[in-house]
């Protein structure tokens, strides 16, 4: 390289098992000409031009990019990208994937549409400056720049995510009201919070929980509820009182009244069935239907 380039980048040890990983980052200032490709990523990689001018080539179109300008590198598809000869750009990277990128990628509107974008504010290109400046050598270093990604793609989909193409049945809406109940139905939360979480209407939420769920989202949550306080009375660990806070009852008695409708006995018989059993499981005879959602 010249004194007029240079080059900062770092790479983490990559799992695609995990929800969500980073692969690489950095930024670079590039040599006259300087490109990459014709060739195919593994992962998903965006890039910032912070200065300069530059070309993107994908699935046979080429597009002139200059600063403020950026581009999006999908797994397996062929792209080549090169640095112009008079102004060769400046950019920022980052390189990703994991279990949950395609969902957060689908929630920043960059997919499904050209694979150039222009940034009207410059916040994501400041989050990812400070994530190339991190320190890549300790485990904190890591989590925070896995931290920054989550930062970037919400700034991405705070600027792009509102063009995101209407969902066609609505089963996304759904899948994301489920999500939200995973992970708060310990908490004091309504159906009105679970619509929100959704980003519909409570009636909304209502007819698509009933046409793709077959029962409405009220019924949904208390039976998730009582499924994970009869899980949790099976281990003979916590009390009745202990098993319906945990689960989202703030009154045990109402708590017991509900258990009692969808199993077909009170939790206080169903905790001493499992203590009989050693934790080892119930074989006891339910009422409760279990429903389940792909």
């Amino acid at each position: 390289m010249t004194n007029d380039e240079f080059r900062k980048s770092f790479r983490f040890s990559f799992h695609n098992s995990v929800g969500l990983a980073v692969y690489s980052c950095g930024i670079q200032k590039c040599a006259p000409c300087h490109s990459w490709g014709p060739a195919v990523r593994d992962h998903y990689l965006i890039h910032c031009v912070m200065s300069g001018h530059g070309s993107f080539s994908s699935q046979g179109k080429r597009y002139p990019l200059a600063e403020g300008d950026g581009f999006l590198v999908v797994p397996q598809r062929i792209v080549s990208y090169a640095a112009d000869r008079e102004d060769p750009w400046e950019y920022c990277w980052v390189g990703f994937n994991g279990a949950d990128a395609k969902r957060l990628m689908d929630q920043t509107g960059l997919l499904g549409r050209e694979p150039v974008f222009h940034l009207t504010d410059r916040r994501p290109v400041q989050t990812l400056v400070a994530m190339c400046n991190r320190s890549a050598s300790t485990p904190s270093s890591e989590a925070r720049t896995e931290a920054g990604l989550l930062t970037f793609l919400a700034d991405m989909m705070d600027l792009f995510g509102h063009q995101t193409a209407p969902l066609g049945n609505g089963f996304e809406y759904v899948q994301k009201a489920i999500r939200f109940i995973d992970y708060n139905y310990s908490m004091n939360i309504s159906v009105s919070d679970v619509a929100a979480s959704a980003g519909i209407s409570r009636s909304h939420l209502y007819r698509l929980f009933v046409r793709h769920v077959s029962m409405p989202p009220n019924e949904y949550l208390m039976r998730y509820r009582i499924g994970k306080a009869a899980s949790l009375l099976e281990t003979g660990r916590l009390t009745v009182g202990e098993t319906a806070y945990s689960t989202g009852f703030s009154d045990q008695l109402y708590f017991s009244r509900v258990f009692k409708k969808y199993m077909g006995m009170p939790p206080s018989h169903y905790l001493a069935a499992s203590l009989v059993n050693g934790g080892r499981g119930m074989e006891i005879q339910t009422c409760m239907k279990q429903q389940t959602i792909s």
